[in-house]
């Protein structure tokens, strides 16, 4: 999902604001859009807007808390905010116990000078910018995370180890290579890493963000694509932006949305 833009200039014309994300989550579409007609607000400002909605609506319980428990049963969030007019970026990873990953991010764009901050360190940082600390854990990811176990713990993102396909963890590595096909994922329209959000405003402004709970049952301390620049979202107010939603975990490796503005890419 991409926006292709030729970029603000001196003597550019108006622009009609844009803003496209990834799943039918259209609260947050209408939420971005709202902000990008404010005559005193920015791209930035409608994708922290928008992918707040979808936060703090639980949008399809794959964002904001509450859902996708990992493998000891809490949820952990991932989100990113991108300026495109530099490249200028905030991000959290793994963070806990705060429900408003995008605007920690935000903050870390505009408090701090690093990209990222992940784990309890996210966590304080976030209490430091204000926000208050509260499980994000409901009814509803207990259910998960109880029946999961029910399960067998099953399926799970193991590899190589001994029981993984028929006990819970902990599990002993195996001596021999037990790898699974690589065919073979978890993630569907069900289980996946979003959302991914880009938005262009009327002076031609490109910003790009993402929000996640992750993967269902995914290992304790796994970080997914939705912070990582390039991979989750990417914008350059030179050329455009995109946004991708999917196995994170896949597209870690490849940076879809990075590479997607540096070939040029037309839809």
């Amino acid at each position: 999902m991409s926006i292709v833009y030729g970029g603000p200039g001196p003597t550019m014309l108006a622009t009609t604001p844009v803003v496209l994300n990834t799943w039918p989550f259209t609260a947050a579409t209408d939420r971005a859009y709202a902000e990008l007609l404010r005559p005193d607000r920015s791209a930035l400002d409608a994708i922290e807007e928008g992918c707040n909605i979808c936060e703090v609506a639980q949008c399809d319980f794959t964002v904001g808390y509450g859902g996708s428990p990992d493998s000891s049963g809490e949820t952990t969030l991932d989100a990113m905010i991108m300026d495109g007019d530099d490249q200028a970026m905030g991000a959290v990873a793994c963070l806990r116990r705060v429900k408003d990953a995008i605007r920690v991010a935000r903050r870390v764009l505009t408090h701090s000078s690093h990209s990222l901050l992940a784990g309890d360190g996210a966590l304080a940082f976030a209490k430091m910018m204000g926000f208050r600390e509260e499980s994000l854990t409901t009814p509803y990811s207990t259910k998960l995370y109880l029946e999961w176990q029910a399960n067998r713990c099953q399926p799970n993102y193991y590899r190589n180890m001994i029981n993984q396909s028929t006990a819970c963890p902990p599990y002993t590595p195996a001596s021999v290579d037990l790898a699974r096909p690589v065919s073979e994922s978890w993630i569907d329209a069900t289980n996946h890493d979003t959302i991914g959000m880009v938005a262009l405003s009327s002076a031609g402004h490109l910003a790009s963000g993402t929000s996640s709970n992750g993967a269902n049952h995914k290992i304790a301390g796994r970080v997914g694509d939705a912070p990582i620049p390039g991979a989750g979202s990417y914008a350059d107010s030179t050329k455009g932006a995109a946004a991708a939603t999917g196995d994170g975990d896949v597209m870690m490796r490849f940076l879809p949305t990075y590479q997607d503005m540096g070939n040029g890419v037309h839809v």
